[in-house]
C-alpha cells in the first residue's frame, strides 16, 4: 500500500501506461517476467525491497517518494488545513475583547479594504484572501463595536467573503459562524440581510430548510413590480433564488428547481450580464451556469453538458468573475463524467487550471473531480501529469 492509500501496483500500472509501455516492456527493463509485473500490477505480488522500487521508479523516471504516494499531496492537503486554521483563529480571536487597544481605521478606508479584498477573490487570488482576512476581520470587528450603525456595510462584506473562501475550503462549521455573523451584523437592513443570505445558502446548501430562509430573504427585497425594481435588488433577489434552486435540486426536487431558476431568468434578463451587484455576478449568465449545475445534481449529465456549451458561447461568459467561470467549469467537468467522457471533462479542468489553479490543485472539489478524471486511462495525458503532481493518483 502506497503512503496515499492507493495500492503500489495500481499506481506502477498507471505510471506504466502514462509512460506508454507494455507490461513485456517494463519487465524487459527491469530483467523480470511479464507474469511478475502483471502480479505486482494485480497487488498478487508485493514489493518489499527498497532497491526494486527504486528500479521501478527510475524506468517510470519519477522519484520513488511518488512511486509510494508520498510527495505533493500532503504538503497540498498540509496548506489547506493551514490556510484553514488561520481564518479559524481570526473567528475567534475577539480583538475587541482580547487586544489592548489599537486605532480604528475609519470606514471608508476599512470598505476599499473590504473591496479589495473581495477583489481577490473574485480573481481567484485565494492565497492572498488568506494572508489579508486576519487583519481585516480584526479591523470590522472594532470598527462595528465603536459604531454598529456606520461599520455595519464594512462587518457584513468582511463576513461574506470570508464565508466564501470557507465554502471553497469545505470548512462547514467556521464558514457557517461566519456567514452567521454576517447575518447578525445585518439584521434590521433587509438589503444586508438579502446579501448575508447569499452566503448562508452556499453553506447549507445540503439542508432542505434552507430553502425557506433563503426565499424569505428574497421576497423581503423583491419589488412588487420586477420591471421597475432596483438593479441591485433584483441580483440579490435573483441570486437568492438561484441558491434556493440549487438547494432543490440537491433535494431532488425537479419541479421547484426549475420553477425558481425560471422565476431568477426573469429578474436576469432585467439586471443583463456584465454587473457584479453586491458581488453577485448576477445576470442571464449566471442563471444559465445554474441551470447547468442544477442538471448535474439532478443527476442528469447530458442535460448539463448541453447547458454548459450553451452557457460558455453567451457573451456574458468572459464577463463573470475568474472565479465564478471556474467553479463553473469544475461543475462541468464532473456533468461529462456523468455521460463518460473524459477526454472533455479533462480539457475544461485543465481551462480551470489555467485561469485558477487553486480551484484544482487544493479546492476538495476541484481534487476530487480531477482524480476521477485521471483514473480513466483515456484521459489525457496532461491531466495524468497534474493529478500525479498532486499525489492524486
Amino acid at each position: 500500500m502506497s503512503g496515499d492509500g492507493v495500492p503500489i501496483g495500481r499506481r506502477v500500472a498507471y505510471l506504466r501506461a502514462r509512460r506508454r509501455l507494455s507490461q513485456q516492456s517494463l519487465a524487459d527493463r527491469l530483467g523480470k517476467s511479464k507474469s511478475w509485473v502483471d502480479k505486482v500490477e494485480r497487488g498478487v505480488r508485493s514489493l518489499e525491497r527498497v532497491s526494486t522500487i527504486r528500479d521501478i521508479a527510475a524506468v517510470l523516471r519519477v522519484d520513488a517518494a511518488t512511486l509510494l504516494g508520498r510527495d505533493a499531496q500532503p504538503a497540498e492537503t498540509a496548506a489547506r488545513s493551514v490556510d484553514i486554521a488561520r481564518i479559524r483563529g481570526a473567528l475567534s480571536s475577539y480583538a475587541v475583547v482580547c487586544d489592548r487597544p489599537a486605532p480604528v481605521v475609519p470606514v471608508d478606508r476599512l470598505l476599499r479594504h473590504v473591496g479589495y479584498v473581495w477583489t481577490a477573490y473574485q480573481h481567484a487570488r485565494y492565497p492572498q484572501v488568506v494572508e489579508l482576512l486576519p487583519r481585516l476581520l480584526s479591523d470590522v470587528d472594532r470598527a462595528g463595536a465603536r459604531d454598529p450603525v456606520a461599520g455595519r456595510v464594512a462587518v457584513v462584506e468582511a463576513y461574506r467573503v470570508t464565508a466564501a473562501l470557507l465554502v471553497k475550503l469545505e470548512a462547514t462549521s467556521p464558514a457557517w459562524l461566519a456567514a452567521d455573523r454576517a447575518m447578525a451584523a445585518a439584521t434590521g437592513d433587509p438589503v444586508l440581510v438579502a446579501a448575508a443570505a447569499v452566503q448562508l445558502g452556499q453553506v447549507l446548501r445540503t439542508s432542505a430548510w434552507t430553502r425557506s430562509v433563503l426565499l424569505a430573504a428574497a421576497y423581503r427585497i423583491a419589488p412588487p413590480d420586477h420591471g421597475v425594481g432596483e438593479a441591485g435588488e433584483l441580483s440579490l433577489c435573483g441570486t437568492l433564488l438561484v441558491q434556493a434552486a440549487l438547494v432543490a435540486a440537491r433535494c431532488g426536487d425537479e419541479r421547484a428547481t426549475g420553477e425558481l431558476l425560471d422565476e431568477a431568468a426573469e429578474m436576469a434578463v432585467l439586471v443583463g450580464d456584465g454587473h457584479d451587484h453586491h458581488r453577485t455576478g448576477f445576470g442571464p449568465t449566471a442563471v444559465e451556469l445554474a441551470r447547468c449545475a442544477a442538471a448535474g445534481e439532478l443527476g442528469d449529465g447530458r442535460e448539463a453538458v448541453a447547458r454548459h456549451k450553451q452557457a460558455t458561447r453567451r457573451d456574458g461568459w468572459r464577463l463573470l468573475p475568474v472565479e465564478h467561470r471556474a467553479a463553473h467549469l469544475i461543475d462541468a467537468a464532473r456533468a461529462y463524467l456523468q455521460t463518460d467522457d473524459p477526454g472533455n471533462a479533462a480539457r475544461v479542468l485543465l481551462a480551470a487550471e489555467s485561469i485558477a489553479p487553486y480551484e484544482v490543485r487544493r479546492r476538495p472539489a476541484g481534487r476530487d473531480v480531477l482524480a476521477q478524471v485521471a483514473r480513466d486511462p483515456k484521459a489525457p495525458a496532461a491531466i495524468g501529469e497534474l493529478a500525479l503532481s498532486l499525489g492524486l493518483v
